[in-house]
This record gives C-alpha cells, sequence and structure tokens, in this order.
C-alpha cells in the first residue's frame, strides 16, 4: 500500500487511540500483587469457555506489565474487582470468571498497570463508542448497547452461545490456480446498502459476468467505518459496518454454492493506533523498545501504520492465529496478503527503490506459506502483494506462492493510444523466471490503481475524427481490446470491481479511500453492457479453453498493432489487434494456411502461413484453428 493512502488516515487514528488509551476520567485503584500461577487446562489467547459457557478462562499475554485487572459487565467495571494472575515466566495473565449466561454477551476490557485500558486482542466483537452509531439496525440487527458511563474506548465481547452458522456447502472445490478469475471487491462501495446480504444479491451479475473468485477487500475490524481496510486493529472480529460474523459466513457459503471462491484480503504487516496490542506498549508517538510485536521504528521504507516485526516469536503466533482462525471459522479459500514485502527487518531496496533480494523475508514467507498447508492443502491460495526483487518472487514462486502482477500503467497507455510505453509483455509468466504461470496473478486495474478508463476519457489520444478523451463509446471500445489480450494471457486474472462496465471515476474522488460512488445503471448503458459482454466472453474462453493456459507462447506487444500467439496441440489461438489510433498494417505469422475462426467476427481463410490485414483503431480478432468453446 502507498504512504500517501493513509497519511490523514493515520494520524486522525493515532490522536483518537491515544485519548481512548487514556483513563483519566476516574482515580487509579490500588491493585492487589498478582499471584504467579500457571495457565488452567484449557485455556487459550483471549476467552475459552467451560463448565457449559457458564465460566470463562480469559487470558492476555502482555510480557512486563505489573499488575492487570479484568473489568466488565460481570463486575460493574471494578478496576479491583477481578485482579488477574500471572504465569511463572511473567508473560500471560489470567482468570477464571464464573456465574456466566451462556447465551449472553458480556463487554469487557483489561485495566493493565493502573492506567490503561485495553480491548481483548482475541476478541471476535467489539464495541466502538465513536463508529457504532453510525451502524444501523438493517445492517447489523441487535447491537448490545455501549456500556456508557462505565468504562472509556473500545469494549471487547464475549459469549458462549454465540449463533453458530450452519454449513451448507461443504464439497466446494477450489478452481484451479491457472483458471482464476478474481473479483476484487470492496463492500462499501459496491452496493448502497454495503452488506455481505446485499453484495450476495449481485451475486448473479458476477455469474454473468464468469467470475469464479471474489477477493473481499479487508473485512476485519479495522479504524473507523468508511475506509479501504488496510488500517487494522482487530483481526479476529468481522467489521460490523457490513454485517454480523454470520452473515459474512452465510456469504462465503452462498459462493460457495456458486461455484466461486472467496480470498480475504489479509493486513499482517501492520497495525494502526486503536489497536490493544500497539497501546499495551506505547510511549505516546510510536511502540517502545520492549513490545513483543512491533518495532519502535518501521523497519522498511513502504510501511505505514505501526510495522510489525515478523522475525519476533510472539508476531509469528499471532499471525499464525490470524491464519488458522480465518480459514477454519470462515471457511476462506484463500488469503491476499497486503505489502507482504514488508515482511522484513531490513531497509535495503535495489537502484530502481524496489525491495532488494530477503532471505530472512523468504524464510519468514516459507515458513508462514509451510503453515497455512498443513492446515489445509488443497489448493488454499497464497498470493502476495511483493513487488520487490525479481529473483526473490521467483523462489516464494517456487515454493507454490502466487503473487500480484500490475500492468495498469503500460495497459493504460495501450488504452490510452499512447504507444511509447504500451509494451504490456509483463504479463508472462516467463519475463519474471517462474515456471509457471498459475503463480502470477496479472491484473490492468487494482483498488490502488487509476481507473482505465477515467485515463481513456481524460487524456486519451486521437487523430481525425478517431477519438478517446470524452469519448465515452470509442473508450469503452478501447477497453475491450485491451481485455481481449489480458483474458488471453496465460494464468490467472484480476479484475477490479465495475471495470468490466469501464468505471471512470477518478480515484482520488473524495480522497483516495473516501467513497466512491456506485454506479449500478453503467448496466443499462448500452455501450457499457456491451463491455460486459465482452468480459463475459473472454472469461468464458479463458475457463473453457486449456489452450489459454498454454506453456508455448510468442508476442509482440511493442508497437500499435500487437499480437499474442498461444499454442497446444493441433491448436492456435492468435489474438492480433491495433492500438494505434490510425489504420494499421498487420502482418503476422500465423504458422499454417488454411479456414482460421475468429471469435468476435467473421471467418478468414489463408492461402499461406501469413496473416495480412489493415486494421483499423481499435480492431481486433481471436482467431483459432479449432473452434473455442
Amino acid at each position: 500500500m502507498k504512504k500517501i493512502i493513509y497519511v490523514l488516515l493515520f494520524f486522525t487514528a493515532f490522536n483518537t487511540a491515544c485519548k481512548k488509551a487514556s483513563t483519566g476520567d476516574e482515580p487509579i485503584s490500588p491493585v492487589t500483587p498478582p499471584i504467579n500461577t500457571e495457565l488452567p487446562s484449557g485455556a487459550k489467547d483471549g476467552v475459552a469457555f467451560i463448565n457449559n459457557g457458564t465460566s470463562a478462562i480469559v487470558t492476555l499475554y502482555a510480557p512486563g506489565k505489573t499488575s492487570i485487572s479484568i473489568i466488565g459487565d460481570f463486575n460493574d467495571w471494578s478496576t479491583s474487582a477481578s485482579v488477574m494472575k500471572k504465569t511463572s515466566d511473567g508473560n500471560t495473565w489470567w482468570i477464571q470468571i464464573d456465574n456466566l449466561n451462556p447465551n449472553s454477551e458480556y463487554a469487557y476490557q483489561f485495566y493493565v498497570d493502573g492506567k490503561l485500558k485495553v480491548a481483548d486482542p482475541y476478541c471476535e466483537k467489539i464495541l466502538d463508542p465513536d463508529n457504532d452509531k453510525y451502524i444501523s439496525a438493517a445492517v447489523y440487527p441487535n447491537l448490545k448497547a455501549y456500556p456508557t458511563g462505565k468504562t472509556t474506548g473500545i469494549v471487547s465481547i464475549m459469549q458462549a452461545n454465540q449463533p453458530l452458522y450452519a454449513w451448507k456447502n461443504n464439497s466446494f472445490t477450489r478452481p484451479d490456480k491457472n483458471n482464476l478469475v478474481i473479483y476484487e471487491l470492496l463492500i462499501r462501495d459496491f452496493t448502497t446498502e454495503h452488506t455481505y446480504a446485499s453484495t450476495l444479491a449481485k451475486l448473479d451479475y458476477l455469474i454473468g459476468l464468469g467470475i469464479n473468485t471474489i477477493e473481499l477487500m479487508p473485512v476485519n475490524e479495522f479504524e473507523g467505518n468508511l475506509s479501504w481496510g488496510y488500517n487494522p486493529s482487530f483481526y479476529f472480529a468481522a467489521d460490523k459496518y457490513y454485517g454480523t460474523k454470520t452473515a459474512l459466513q452465510n456469504f462465503i457459503d452462498e459462493c460457495h454454492g456458486k461455484g466461486i471462491a472467496v480470498i480475504m484480503d489479509m493486513v499482517l504487516n501492520h497495525s494502526f493506533g486503536q489497536s490493544p496490542m500497539v497501546q499495551l506498549y506505547f510511549d505516546g508517538s510510536k511502540p517502545t523498545v520492549n513490545s513483543p510485536w512491533f518495532n519502535v521504528d518501521a523497519k522498511h521504507p513502504y510501511n505505514v501504520g505501526y510495522d510489525f516485526n515478523h522475525e519476533s516469536a510472539a508476531t509469528k503466533k499471532f499471525s499464525k492465529d490470524v491464519i488458522k482462525f480465518w480459514m477454519q471459522q470462515y471457511k476462506v479459500d484463500g488469503f491476499r496478503f497486503d505489502l507482504s514485502k514488508g515482511f522484513t527487518q531490513k531497509t535495503s531496496t535495489d537502484d530502481a527503490g524496489m525491495s532488494a533480494y530477503d532471505a530472512s523475508r523468504i524464510a519468514i514467507w516459507k515458513e508462514y506459506n509451510s503453515y497455512i498447508k498443513s492446515i489445509d492443502p488443497n489448493n488454499f491460495y497464497v498470493i502476495l502483494e511483493h513487488f520487490a526483487d525479481a529473483t526473490e518472487e521467483k523462489v516464494l514462486a517456487d515454493d507454490g506462492m502466487m503473487l500480484w502482477n500490475n500492468i495498469n500503467y503500460n495497459m493504460n497507455e495501450a488504452t490510452m493510444g499512447w504507444l511509447g510505453n504500451s509494451n504490456f509483455q509483463w504479463g508472462f509468466y516467463a519475463n519474471h523466471g517462474f515456471s509457471k504461470s498459475e503463480n502470477l496473478v496479472t491484473y490492468g486495474e487494482s483498488h490502488d490503481e487509476e481507473r482505465l478508463n477515467f485515463k481513456n476519457i481524460t487524456y486519451g489520444n486521437a487523430s481525425g475524427s478517431y477519438v478517446i478523451k470524452g469519448n465515452l463509446a470509442t473508450s469503452l471500445k478501447r477497453e475491450e481490446i485491451a481485455a481481449a489480450f489480458l483474458f488471453a494471457i496465460p494464468g490467472p486474472k484480476m479484475v477490479w470491481q465495475f471495470g468490466e462496465l469501464g468505471y471512470d471515476v477518478n480515484i482520488d474522488f473524495n480522497g483516495r479511500t473516501g467513497e466512491k460512488p456506485i454506479r449500478w445503471e453503467y448496466f443499462a448503458d448500452p455501450n457499457r453492457k456491451a463491455l460486459y459482454d465482452a468480459y463475459a466472453k473472454f472469461i468464458r474462453l479463458k475457463k473453457n479453453n486449456s489452450i489459454f493456459n498454454s506453456t508455448s507462447a510468442t508476442y509482440n506487444l511493442a508497437g500499435g498493432v500487437k499480437y499474442i500467439k498461444l499454442i497446444e496441440g493441433s491448436n492456435t489461438v492468435i489474438v492480433v489487434g491495433n492500438f494505434d489510433v490510425v489504420s494499421q498494417p498487420a502482418n503476422v505469422d500465423f504458422g499454417s494456411s488454411g479456414t482460421w475462426i475468429d471469435a468476435v467476427g467473421n471467418n478468414i481463410s489463408l492461402s499461406s502461413n501469413n496473416y495480412t490485414a489493415t486494421l483499423a483503431p481499435g480492431e481486433y480478432h481471436i482467431f483459432s484453428k479449432t473452434a473455442l468453446k
């Protein structure tokens, strides 16, 4: 993630978190010195219910603290009534709370060293006095009221008998990596209701498009409500602004029932000031040197928020706990790990400003990948937003991980008709040194990139009557030719939401991470619907014809006339198109004469191996020797 995305968010969240961490509204209570005793059987990080849910063992990992009490609904928020015990190693604090109603929700916090109140890092639900008031009952029914007047800051929720979701689709088979067509989606900006349920209601639209995977931008609790989610604070709690835990589980279950995998965007490079883990070891401006999880200062130049130290045993344990939780509780099919090159303790970059080869970071990622495989070896997707040294990415790919591959700039130059930097051959896995196309997730748009059609309309080239700039119909046809080439490149692909309709609102509208207009009316526009239909055709061709994952590919993507040639057995597919703004001659060796079938136009008959034609600007064809499905 880019630093510019977070600057305002960061300082706002930091100031808010500092206020929440203070307990200046009440006197400091004397606390009885803790008793050293080992954890009882059944205890775990966070809350473990025993005795049929009438008791709870609550633990907090907090090395070096002097005293900790638990405060909450069960003791009228008394800071002295429930003093926690400490294990003999001084690292973990725990207490057993009795006489609970298993069906009731209990709000609670930890009261640390007589001055700090924090929520439970492992809790699955929080109450936020500043932001929950903006969550309607339609989005989150029967939300427990905040204990106003009893405490301050964010509180945790525990409940023995939580509503349980009954999974229906337990035999879902994940699509092969090579055939993934991922739809990256921000729930906040996808429907006006911004809920899992309202997103689910649009599933037929996505099925019609042909995608087989949805990648949700972060849905665990983050600071505020109106966020992209890359400012995380609670890693086990689903963000309430999008709905309930069971609504998210139902979303994933229903997607599985329709043959669609669900990937979760996971942010473990950093955390923000609202995090109790940050607050527990904080000097007022940054983490302290004794934090088990965070570096005092970020160890790499790409960081936002507070930088996790992934060489720390405590951070590794926490990260693995988070990973396992979402894999098992929500049955997600993969993770897209944000800013994965940040999992380093080095500051080195190469001459191009990219992250230089880092053996220690490779070891960290291999360890996490191995752990994920130990939980679920069945084609679970591990996708890294890495953008580091190519030799490092190759090692990670050889270990089975998938790498994000951004061709936005060059592809957008092509769609705008500016040819000097329009070569998007970086989309081919061999140019990365990878041995398999399945390890490279190529995209023309993501949440982080300017929308292709915004730049088409704003900056597009022109010649005579052929005009891209300001011309919606022409700009959309430019999107179409680019999509034909994108889906012809072997390997998994990703589409950013509404890219299939030529979404053309500037990424910085209302601030980069601010809410964007939701334009479902696009679907009724014939030109935009034609782009959707073209996407659907290209996706269908990719999924139904294995030649689009061929290991035999040649191409020329440097000039105005570009082509991709794929060979598999006796069949050949050639995608050829003119990205110039004037007519251009095409001369491509098809490899054989005879009849060639055009998936998007009229068939042709060649008397020789060479295809020669004059292509109008924006004209393209998908030729094959054998009819495509």
